[in-house]
């Protein structure tokens, strides 16, 4: 299936991050101030203008099974091979990621349309798929061999000038466009204190930053943003709030996972709200603890951190991700169904896992705390206008 997003020019993007103030990220000056509510004034508005009659007649003839699979994305490995996610899409499944490395355009494509082939139907019509991959560069990269790129790291891909980083990007989207990947879960906007640098083991590690400034960071990420979207393929700003200051990596371990310094006003939020500007996008929210803005809850369960920092103060009113919650060790403690319920509380929408076997429990929890929790309840509406607007503006949902 076609992205209406894919017609749009290079020229036209290069054009975007001029206006948005775009330099090369190398030599981008380090930013002091932490964004305002405005620098998230681009970012799709929802709520605000209301779904549209096809996303309103679609969400009222699905059956509660079928809404709460349109808030999963559930990973498939080579391993599982093409079919192994087919029991999920009876359910209702929604969406899905390719992980586990997948090799070879040509396999990845078959794979793709095999799931679009799948897709959830209402009512006649259907419900198209964000097939996503994490194609980030470096050592983040799940889709590798013939039709894919070889991609460079963060730091390398900071080194760029933007122009040159967009053109890049859009090269790479247009790879996984080929292959039906139309989500990319990058790039990532983190910024990691030089100071910091390999200390920090999710991030610095591996030199997945875009530079060790805000600034950097973030006109980096943005650039990559925006080649991913000329491309037709929509970019995930990624680990929200950030986790360029812990030392722990939150897929390997619950220890140095805390960030004391974060807060509302912190500068490492200026990325986040440079590629929201830049380009539509997903956010995905990391699996760190952040005590000066919410002591009680980690990330991805904060009210605090999805609804009143993301959404309210930097203004984004798009779709909201977890990082994977399904076996990460940050999050081993949490009962399965309840990652999933306490995400979309929080006011998340889509929640990731990498263990395929959990999406009946997540899918189940969903519905069983819909059914007995009228606010709950409304929070799921809220979710899922947002992914079905979000698949709409794609071209993956199609009315009459």
């Amino acid at each position: 299936m076609t992205s209406p997003l894919r017609s749009l020019p290079l020229g036209a993007v290069l054009a975007l991050a001029a206006c948005s103030g775009s330099t090369p990220a190398a030599e981008t000056p380090s930013s002091s101030s932490a964004p305002s509510p405005s620098a998230a004034e681009s970012s799709t508005s929802t709520q605000a203008q209301g779904p549209s009659e096809c996303v309103s007649s679609v969400s009222e003839a699905m059956t509660p099974e079928q809404r709460a699979g349109q808030l999963l994305m559930v990973a498939l490995t080579p391993q599982m091979g093409q079919d192994g996610l087919d029991a999920q899409l009876a359910d209702g499944l929604g969406n899905m990621l390719y992980l586990g490395g997948w090799e070879g355009r040509s396999r990845v494509a078959e794979a793709s349309a095999h799931l679009q082939e799948g897709a959830p139907t209402v009512d006649g019509t259907t419900i198209g798929m964000l097939i996503a991959a994490d194609q980030e560069g470096g050592e983040v990269q799940q889709l590798t061999g013939e039709g894919f790129s070889t991609i460079p790291s963060g730091v390398e891909q900071g080194g760029l000038g933007s122009e040159e980083l967009i053109a890049s990007a859009l090269t790479w989207g247009n790879e996984l466009g080929a292959a039906g990947v139309n989500v990319n879960l990058a790039p990532t906007a983190d910024t990691v204190p030089e100071e910091i640098g390999k200390s920090n083991a999710p991030i610095g590690q591996y030199g997945r930053q875009y530079g060790s400034t805000p600034a950097a960071a973030g006109q980096g990420a943005a650039s990559f943003a925006a080649g991913m979207h000329a491309a037709g393929v929509m970019p995930t700003a990624k680990h929200f709030p950030g986790i360029g200051r812990i030392t722990g990596n939150t897929d390997a371990t619950a220890e140095g996972i805390t960030d004391e310094e974060a807060s509302t006003d912190d500068p490492h939020l200026a990325p986040f709200a440079t590629v929201i500007k830049a380009a539509p996008t997903l956010v995905m929210v990391g699996s760190a603890r952040y005590p000066q803005i919410d002591e009680a809850n980690q990330a991805p369960f904060s009210e605090a951190i999805v609804t009143d920092l993301l959404r309210e103060q930097l203004g984004f009113d798009g779709v909201v991700i977890t990082d994977d919650v399904g076996v990460a060790k940050a999050v081993a403690d949490v009962p399965v169904a309840e990652r999933a319920t306490r995400f979309l509380a929080a006011g998340g929408d889509i929640v990731l896992t990498a263990d395929a076997t959990q999406t009946a429990t997540m899918q189940g929890a969903i519905v069983d705390r819909a059914k007995g929790d009228e606010e709950f309840a409304g929070k799921v509406e809220d979710s899922l206008t947002r992914v079905l607007t979000l698949k709409e503006s794609m071209g993956l949902l199609r009315c009459g």
